[in-house]
């Protein structure tokens, strides 16, 4: 069996902030089938190590950033973990990345310190396990391909984009503390405007570079959402690949789920018995007679919040009704505050996040809106396909990729499994809702296109084989 190292900054179930966390912590499982052992190495916040099983040390180093390290190999489930063990880097109060303070003013000497020893053991191995590949996750763990290349290694290596708009940017004074070569600040290398771009040292050194879907690898290229970056992926376009994200369709599953009574595509009677609960858990009016649509999302202007006041009119004209879970800037949280305010027992909103009323709020709703300006992957329009929860999207990055918009030709071809929208504004925004609720007035339709969403494929198997095939070609140069 062959051997790749991902290295990143979280993966579920042990650390986690956001999709991130989802992707790595799904890949080692789904790669099994394809001949391919993957370990995860991720930093040994506080905690970590208590959920281990079976810790053995396998690299250490004296002096790793200011103090010494030590390298735990141990598993969580089905995937194999190295735990970067570093007191004076992780063994702090907080998230992975920030306390109660602010962001942690040394991540980016954090971060580096972890793609070091990734780019040690990529060279040297651990223990008696060697990688054959490489695989780098956003800018936490871009500098291992660098440190890698830097060094004159051969092995091949990877980086994913999950998101562009972190870039793992700080000042050039950090040159030395985070032991970069000097005669590499430069336009190719991984200076950006006078600064140290971590990610962008890993766009320029890694042998390919992939996004988590299609459409985000060609919006890359453009400046409204290459973030400065565009030129580096022009430059690179012929080893930029979009993969993809899948679910856990075990963890998703509306026929398994303990957070909601059962369902599936060929009994959906529990369908309303759900969308009752859910109107009575948000406060909302018993009788609605046009679609419940849910949102549960980080409250942010990336996530297209400002554009709602007009879509929720145009819902509750239509005898709609909308939920939604979230956080996030104060502006956006006041925003939906407002909407509920507005519009009593029509608009529920719940502060913050939970992970079992996420899974009810799919379970009952009959849509879910994600009107994101950018999204490289998405998450949410998945979970909402599984469970009959009709995504309607905006037309950007995993969202367009994944979601089949109900036109006159894809409903003629019985296809559609949701809205998309274009462009990404309060008007076409308020039209797709419209058009959501003409839908849903026309239950034939509706049920046909429920149906079809909760058979789409969504799990892993495809795109870790893809993965698969990407590590065999690297190898194969």
């Amino acid at each position: 069996m062959k051997r790749v190292l991902s290295v990143a900054s979280e993966a579920v179930p042990l650390v986690k902030t956001g999709g991130l966390a989802d992707v790595v912590g799904a890949l080692p499982e789904a790669l099994i089938g394809q001949g391919w052992d993957m370990r995860v190495m991720i930093p040994a916040y506080r905690g970590v190590l208590d959920r281990l099983a079976g810790t053995t040390e396998v690299w250490s180093d004296s002096d790793l950033f200011g103090g010494p390290a030590r390298l735990h190999l141990g598993t969580v489930g089905a995937m194999t973990v190295m735990a970067l063990e570093a007191p004076h880097l992780y063994d702090r109060a907080g998230g992975p990345y920030s306390d109660l303070h602010g962001d942690f003013g040394d991540n980016a000497e954090r971060f580096a310190a972890l793609c070091w020893a990734a780019a040690a053991v990529a060279r040297e191995g651990a223990g008696d396990w060697h990688p054959d590949v490489l695989h780098a996750h956003d800018w936490q763990g871009a500098l291992a391909p660098a440190y890698l290349r830097y060094s004159g290694a051969s092995l091949p290596s990877l980086v994913t984009i999950h998101n562009m708009a972190f870039q793992g940017r700080v000042g050039a004074e950090k040159i030395g503390a985070l032991r970069l070569p000097h005669e590499a600040f430069h336009r190719d290398g991984y200076e950006f405007w006078g600064d140290i771009s971590t990610l962008k040292a890993g766009l320029t050194t890694a042998d390919a570079i992939t996004t988590v879907s299609p459409r985000y690898a060609e919006e890359l290229m453009r400046g409204e959402y290459g973030q400065g970056l565009e030129g580096v992926i022009a430059a690179r376009a012929g080893v930029v690949i979009g993969i993809l994200n899948g679910i856990d369709e075990g963890v998703w599953n509306p026929g398994t789920d303990p957070d909601c009574e059962p369902f599936s595509a060929a009994s959906l009677s529990a369908k309303s018995r759900n969308r009752k609960a859910l109107q009575a858990e948000f406060d909302l009016d018993k009788k609605i007679g046009g679609p419940l649509v849910i949102l549960v999302s980080r409250l942010t202007a990336q996530k297209g919040i400002d554009l709602l006041p007009a879509a929720v009119e145009e819902l509750v004209t239509r005898d709609g009704a909308l939920a939604v879970l979230g956080s996030g800037d104060a502006w956006a949280e006041d925003l939906v505050r407002g909407l509920a305010a507005r519009f009593p027992g029509r608009v529920g909103v719940k502060i913050g996040y939970d992970e079992g009323l996420s899974h009810r709020m799919f379970a009952g709703g009959d849509a879910v809106l994600v009107p994101s300006r950018f999204e490289p992957c998405g998450l949410t329009q998945l979970y909402g396909l599984r469970y009959g929860c009709l995504p309607l999207v905006s037309a950007v990055g995993g969202l367009a990729d994944t979601v089949i918009g109900a036109t006159p030709a894809s409903l003629a071809a019985q296809a559609a499994t949701g809205v998309v929208f274009h462009p990404v504004d309060a008007l076409a925004l308020r039209q797709a809702m419209r058009r959501l609720c003409d839908l849903h007035a026309d239950r034939k339709t509706w049920t046909g296109m429920m149906k079809r969403a909760m058979k789409s494929d969504l799990g892993w198997t495809a795109s870790a084989a893809r993965y698969a095939a990407l590590y065999e070609r690297l190898l194969a140069q």
